[in-house]
């Protein structure tokens, strides 16, 4: 081999190994973000939670998101969680579907020194790098709130049927508590109470449904802790031609809600400003991934965390809350079976 040659092979190996080292460099690999989410059942999760905590980590820089959803199975989020700790995550995010099992994945996430992200609900125990929710209690008070001054606005003599959220999951507590708070000694009488499993639409169903003949004549209002049972004391409403019609609340300002709302088939819902609640979670992994430290808005059980504040809605103020915000637009809400309604109610 001449001397020309074997500089043009030393330089094409000096260049090859350049090659190597920079991708085995450490830190030269996307970084990797867990969001685990608990069910497809909540509209929020898919409309809202997922799109928009990706599109904030894409604004902040080069992080794949590794999207997991439940589907209201704690034991295949326990999978989920592993799955994406053994592909190396930096943080997770982490909705449990049960906020006591999961404190099983924080302590698997812990034993690596990857920080979790308690995102919307509290998981309960473990070190928690980050909380960020909603003031729950307070959801819970606006809901029971807006229904008392209601009731005593129609000088209403009948009873509540409470349609709780699931017993695994730690918020559903607190909206409880929050409703009980204003409703206990309002002097309508609670009449029942059911913990939803699963926040399952079809399982409020049938409950209400069983209590609709068994309290007949008797009640005016169902608490309804969120948009998904409330469509499902709705559904029991209808079936049974039930009139007079009774007071429904509800949570998340889902959709479906607000139209029902405009119908008046659902007294009121709450609205949460998911955006900032899902571009404050994805800022806090992008920093936690960068091994930065942050800091909370407040303290929350010795746990830094953002807790924002809840809105209740009503057909008074849906152009005010979900629509002054671009949370639904008003075609979004006025289609062709409820426009008649919208024009009556001034949404338009």
């Amino acid at each position: 081999m001449t001397n020309a040659l074997r500089r043009v092979a030393l330089l094409s190996l000096l260049a090859l190994a350049g090659t190597m080292l920079v991708a085995c460099t450490p830190g030269s690999s996307t970084l990797k973000i867990a969001l685990l989410l608990p069910d497809s059942k909540t509209a929020r999760y898919e409309s809202f939670d997922r799109p928009l905590f990706e599109n904030r980590v894409a604004e902040l820089g080069d992080f794949e998101v590794m999207y997991s959803n439940a589907d209201q199975d704690a034991s295949k989020q326990q999978t989920q969680a592993e799955s994406a700790l053994a592909q190396g995550v930096s943080v997770l995010v982490l909705d449990p579907v049960d906020g006591a099992a999961a404190v099983s994945i924080v302590a698997s996430a812990n034993a690596q020194g990857v920080p979790v992200v308690s995102y919307d609900r509290l998981i309960l125990g473990g070190t928690l790098a980050y909380y960020v929710s909603f003031d729950n209690e307070q959801v819970g008070a606006l809901q029971g709130t807006a229904l008392l001054k209601k009731l005593n606005e129609d000088k209403a003599t009948g009873g509540i049927l409470m349609v709780n959220g699931s017993p695994t999951d730690n918020n559903a507590g607190d909206f409880k508590r929050g409703a009980l708070s204003t409703l206990e000694n309002s002097g309508y009488e609670i009449l029942a109470q059911f913990d939803t499993p699963d926040w399952s639409p079809d399982k409020a169903q049938e409950w209400v449904a069983g209590q609709l003949t068994q309290y007949s004549g008797k009640y005016s209002a169902i608490y309804a802790a969120n948009d998904g049972t409330a469509s499902g004391a709705v559904a029991a409403l209808k079936a049974a031609n039930v009139t007079p019609w009774p007071l429904v609340t509800g949570q998340d300002a889902e959709l479906s809600a607000i139209q029902r709302i405009v119908a008046g088939e659902q007294y009121m819902t709450v609205y949460k400003a998911i955006k900032f609640e899902a571009e404050k979670a994805a800022e806090v992994a992008v920093a936690l991934a960068l091994g930065q430290t942050v800091t909370g808005d407040e303290d929350f059980q010795g746990t830094p965390a953002t807790l924002f504040t809840p809105v209740a809605v009503t057909l008074d103020n849906i152009m005010q809350t979900v629509v002054a915000d671009g949370f639904w637009s008003v075609e979004q809400i006025c289609t062709p079976d409820y426009a008649e309604a919208c024009a009556a109610a001034g949404i338009e």
